[in-house]
């Protein structure tokens, strides 16, 4: 009988033991962990700012010179700008798992590892312009950027909550080209939206700390001008609700476009009632919670346009080019 050493190859390695070669519950769950705790940040990160708190810990990555952890005469703001860092922290665990869930998918569902990816590191670069802003003292400039990372983290957490769900295969378009386009349009007016939004937050009275810079514009006229695109936004949205409703069933558009329409309604009426009563902290958190929802929403629009051919197929819906 030969004494030839066992194969390695014949003993399954650790990572086919643990980790999971197809989409489980589990993955579903961590799926929907990435989304939601990228959208909790910004609520925490909304209250840093709101609450005066952004020099509650003085320097990065320590709190202090001295200590990592917040000391006593730092108060209330240094507990709350140290817990906003450590969900940091979490959302880096939770991308991890989220990866280490589909890593083994990688030549079959290569979407999926490549969204966690994005994500883990688009946290990690959030991070660190997160410790530049603090060393510089809250430059209004980087503390929009740093919001404009969170929403695409958001959209990227949506993306990979809708791919999860989806089924494998080639994707075709599943519209007609012309709804297509109102869509995408609706999507480039949302990021105009946004982006005056997050001028007029650099304008507005809520900076972070005191002695914090403000970009200098009239937030008063920036209000108007925020409220343009905003209400182009609401039309469009109403009009691609309206024409999902004649859409393949099995792009569920009618949902998405009723949520983002929904989400839509809701801002516009916090929008409006905080500038009427002079931004009151609450009011301005939701709105900025409700803004990244927005991207959210608007993300899975973009990405219900199109199905597996197969599918569309089957239950006989267009199969229009992309």
């Amino acid at each position: 009988m030969s004494d030839a050493p066992t194969s390695v190859a014949s003993h399954p390695s650790i990572a086919s033991t643990l980790l999971p070669d197809r989409i489980t519950r589990y993955t579903r769950v961590l799926a929907w962990l990435v989304l939601i705790t990228n959208i909790v940040i910004v609520a925490t990160g909304g209250l840093v700012r709101l609450t005066g708190s952004g020099m509650g810990c003085e320097t990065w990555p320590y709190c202090t010179e001295g200590s990592l952890v917040p000391t006593a005469p730092l108060g209330v703001h240094g507990l709350i700008e140290f817990g906003n860092r450590t969900l940091t922290g979490v959302l880096v665990v939770v991308a991890l798992l989220a990866f280490l869930s589909v890593v083994r998918l990688w030549k079959t569902r290569p979407e999926l590892p490549r969204l966690t990816l994005a994500v883990g590191i688009g946290i990690i670069l959030q991070a660190v312009v997160g410790g530049v802003i603090v060393w510089l003292h809250l430059p209004p400039s980087l503390v929009g950027i740093h919001f404009f990372i969170s929403a695409a983290l958001v959209a990227l957490g949506a993306a990979y909550v809708v791919r999860v769900y989806a089924a494998p295969g080639p994707r075709r378009l599943g519209v007609p080209t012309r709804y297509a386009i109102l869509v995408h349009v609706t999507s480039a007016v949302l990021v105009v939206t946004v982006s005056i939004g997050i001028l007029l937050t650099g304008s507005g009275p809520h900076a972070g700390d005191d002695e914090a810079a403000r970009n200098g514009l009239d937030p008063i006229f920036w209000q108007h001008v925020h409220s343009w695109p905003a209400y182009v936004l609401f039309a469009l949205s109403v009009l691609i609700f309206v024409g999902s409703l004649r859409m393949p069933k099995i792009l569920r558009l009618p949902l998405w476009t009723g949520l983002l329409l929904a989400v839509e309604l809701v801002q516009i009426v916090i929008g409006l009632w905080q500038a009427r009563t002079g931004l009151p902290i609450a009011l301005v958190n939701i709105h900025m919670v409700l803004a990244v929802c927005l991207v959210a929403a608007m993300t899975a629009v973009v990405l219900y346009l199109k199905a597996p051919l197969a599918v569309l197929t089957t239950d006989g819906g267009s199969t229009a080019g992309s």
